[in-house]
C-alpha cells in the first residue's frame, strides 16, 4: 500500500478556476487540469519569485516534493499554451493557511477531488 501523500499547504483556492483560448468553442477543446497545489507552486516561484526552499517551506513539503509540484504544473502550463488546450484549477490534496481543523479526520488533510468535493483522509 503505498504511503498517504503529505497535505499541500496553500495560502487560498483561485477566485477563476478555467482559463481557455479566445475563439475556441468549449466542445473543441481539450483540457490540462491543473491542481490547487501546482497551482499554488506556480504563484510562489514564478509570480513571487521566491527561491525553492522557501516555496516548499511554505507549502510544508520538502524541497524535492516541491520540485515535482512545480515541475508538473508548468509541464501542463506549456503543454495547453503550445497546444491550444484549456485550463481547469481543481482537485488536489492541500488545506488553505487559517483554516480550522476539521471536525471530521482528527486534524488530518483534507483532499479535495473534481470540483470541491472534500474528502477526509479516513474516508479512504
Amino acid at each position: 500500500m503505498p504511503r498517504p501523500q503529505k497535505c499541500r499547504w496553500v495560502k487560498c483556492e483561485p477566485n477563476i478556476n478555467y482559463f481557455k483560448p479566445v475563439g475556441i468553442p468549449m466542445h473543441s477543446l481539450s483540457e490540462v487540469v491543473l491542481t490547487v497545489e501546482e497551482f499554488e507552486a506556480i504563484r510562489l516561484k514564478d509570480l513571487e519569485g521566491l527561491e525553492q526552499e522557501d516555496c516548499a517551506e511554505r507549502m510544508k513539503v520538502s524541497r524535492p516534493t516541491f520540485f515535482r509540484i512545480i515541475m508538473s504544473a508548468r509541464e501542463k502550463v506549456a503543454d495547453a499554451l503550445v497546444n491550444g488546450k484549456a485550463i481547469r484549477v481543481e482537485g488536489g490534496n492541500y488545506k488553505v493557511y487559517g483554516e480550522d481543523v476539521p471536525h471530521h479526520g482528527h486534524g488530518h488533510c483534507n483532499r479535495h477531488g473534481m470540483m470541491g468535493e472534500s474528502i477526509s483522509d479516513e474516508e479512504n
